[in-house]
């Protein structure tokens, strides 16, 4: 099922920047893995955001479920997930 997602990150204020980038080095390994593994089929900044949207390939909710909250920075991610279904108008 593929499953488009919006990602938005608020650290809260008492973490370090050393924190901040430590989330941030596990969150881009995390990342790339899912990538490399086709769990992940794409994924966009979203302009002037600390945001994103991405684009998931797994067979359920649950898998979903899992995978986002593997994410380093899921605690701190506010989610919006739209479950999408092939367009009748589809052409491919």
């Amino acid at each position: 099922m593929l499953y488009m997602t919006r990602m938005d990150v608020a650290f809260p204020p008492h973490l370090s920047a050393a924190q901040i980038a430590d989330f941030q080095a596990r969150e881009k390994e995390y990342s790339g893995n899912l990538q490399r593994e086709g769990t992940i089929v794409g994924i966009w900044r979203i302009v002037g955001e600390y945001a994103n949207h991405c684009l998931f390939d797994v067979p359920d909710n649950d898998t979903l479920h899992e995978v986002l909250s593997g994410f380093p920075m899921f605690p701190y991610m506010k989610i919006k997930v739209t479950p999408l279904a092939k367009h009748p108008n589809s052409i491919s």
